[in-house]
């Protein structure tokens, strides 16, 4: 059974190793599909497509490459219920988060086909040489490999400001999650976008991920996903001297000072560590919070984290659906046991698989509060993705700041407080690539995004990332 297949060139393909992988979903344990197990030779067909569709659409004008992106919008907002629940059946998250996602994705597009128009170089006087005109000119064939956290709005992140910019694309979606991304990449084909622009194919990280790096007429690769694996596509993209895009992983701290409101700030807590089962890049993997109010916070959160339901995302009721697969499964179930036999922290609710019917067919794990959490732990020196969060209590914004500095990850980080010089100060020092007053986790296609230290380099979304897939040629002309 293969119901859904890879798109090279326009059209369904299987893999020329005719092998399959399964897509189940983590709520169930049972199959959804079958998709193709693509192999270096299919990375080099759809490569070799996008290298065939690129000077034709290189040479179609932004604006009626935006039109393609504004049609394409259209039908996947209208299409939404549809796609949510796809979603949500191989990723898990609860349909809410989906249709979020999904709306996320249109906007996106629709982002991009706003600033179609802005796509120009600039007009230099240079006294005593005449002028410079600068022009902006698209790379080629430009490829991305995307996480199974949000594989669709992530995927809107990389393709829209490829495509707009006049790029054409390979996409490789994570195994256990390719089911959206070939739909939505369906949808923008149906919009009018040519064969050959947009190619995904299906495989894993090792064979179709790394093939796909190494392809000599890839010129741009963006990934994002785990810091090991991106050091290993920065390896592989720099013999080729290919631009790279690095979204590492990230551990960001939220710090709640003495005068926050405490109903918001818990509330913050909440959704930024449990939404999408803490299976996000900016959830807030570390929480600090002032002694004066600790006992107050945590008392309200624990109330609040109690009251989450945890569940097949296709129930409406579900507040947090299952971890995506069992090696998180695994890993989380690892770090809490090991809280209990080493003693570090205190688990003040959750740490557990949940006991409802069907819970056992699924990966799912209670929302864990875990307090006194010494600083060599792993759950504040790792990435944890997952439910579980570790709360530490500071006596005052210097000591959050420096505990907050001392992770290895940079991405992103909070600071919760009526005050505008701690707000500022957080600000300032904070070692982040987006930092957060009052509010956490929004990530808007708006404004630049990405990490620092261990947390990568490169930046998604606004208008500036345009630059990560044009080049500048400068002509010179005297008068």
């Amino acid at each position: 059974m293969v119901a859904m297949k890879m798109l090279i060139n326009g059209k369904a393909a299987g893999a020329c190793g005719g092998e399959c992988f399964d897509v189940k979903n983590p709520a169930t344990g049972e199959l959804l599909e079958q998709v193709p197990r693509g192999t270096e030779d299919d990375i080099a067909l759809a490569v070799e497509a996008a290298v065939s569709a690129f000077e034709g659409w290189a040479s179609t004008s932004p604006q009626q490459r935006g039109m393609v992106f504004y049609r394409a919008a259209g039908v996947v907002r209208q299409r939404k219920e549809e796609l949510a629940t796809l979603l949500t059946q191989e990723q898990g998250k609860p349909l809410a988060e989906a249709r979020n996602e999904i709306e996320g994705f249109a906007h996106v597009l629709e982002y991009y086909c706003g600033l179609a128009g802005s796509l120009r170089g600039d007009f230099i006087p240079v006294p005593g040489n005449g002028y410079a005109f600068t022009v902006k000119k698209p790379l080629g064939v430009c490829a991305a490999i995307i996480p199974w956290n949000m594989p669709a709005l992530i995927m809107s992140w990389k393709i829209a400001p490829a495509l707009i910019s006049g790029n054409t694309f390979v996409l490789k979606p994570a195994s256990s999650t390719p089911l959206t991304n070939l739909t939505l990449a369906s949808v923008l084909n149906e919009a009018g976008l040519p064969a050959g622009v947009l190619n995904v194919i299906t495989g894993s990280g090792e064979t179709a991920g790394e093939s796909l790096v190494r392809n000599p007429h890839v010129k741009k690769i963006s990934f994002t996903g785990e810091s090991g694996t991106g050091i290993r596509v920065a390896e592989l993209a720099a013999s080729g001297m290919k631009r790279v895009t690095l979204e590492l992983g990230g551990s960001d701290p939220m710090i709640v000072c003495d005068d926050a409101n405490l109903e918001s700030a818990v509330a913050g807590a909440i959704r930024g560590r449990f939404y999408n089962c803490g299976q996000t890049c900016t959830a807030v993997k570390r929480l600090y919070v002032f002694e004066s109010v600790a006992e107050e916070f945590i008392s309200k959160l624990k109330a609040g984290v109690r009251n989450l339901k945890v569940g097949n995302g296709l129930d409406n009721n579900t507040d947090m659906g299952p971890l995506n697969n069992s090696h998180q499964m695994e890993y989380i179930k690892e770090l809490v046991a090991e809280v209990k036999e080493k003693s570090e922290g205190r688990i003040i609710t959750g740490g557990k698989i949940p006991s409802f019917k069907g819970s056992d067919k699924g990966y799912f794990f209670e929302p864990t509060l875990v307090s006194d959490v010494p600083e060599d732990s792993r759950l504040l020196k790792e990435e944890v993705f997952g439910p579980v969060l570790p709360i530490v209590k500071v006596k005052n914004l210097d000591e959050a700041i420096e505990e907050a500095n001392r992770s290895s990850y940079g991405l992103g980080a909070s600071v919760w407080t009526k005050d505008l010089d701690r707000a500022r100060m957080g600000c300032e020092q904070l070692n982040a690539g987006i930092i957060w007053v009052n509010q956490h986790f929004k990530v808007a296609p708006e404004v630049p995004f990405g990490g620092i230290k261990g947390s990568g380099f490169g930046r998604e979304n606004g208008p500036d990332v345009l630059s990560e897939y044009l080049e500048t040629r400068t002509i010179m002309l005297k008068t």
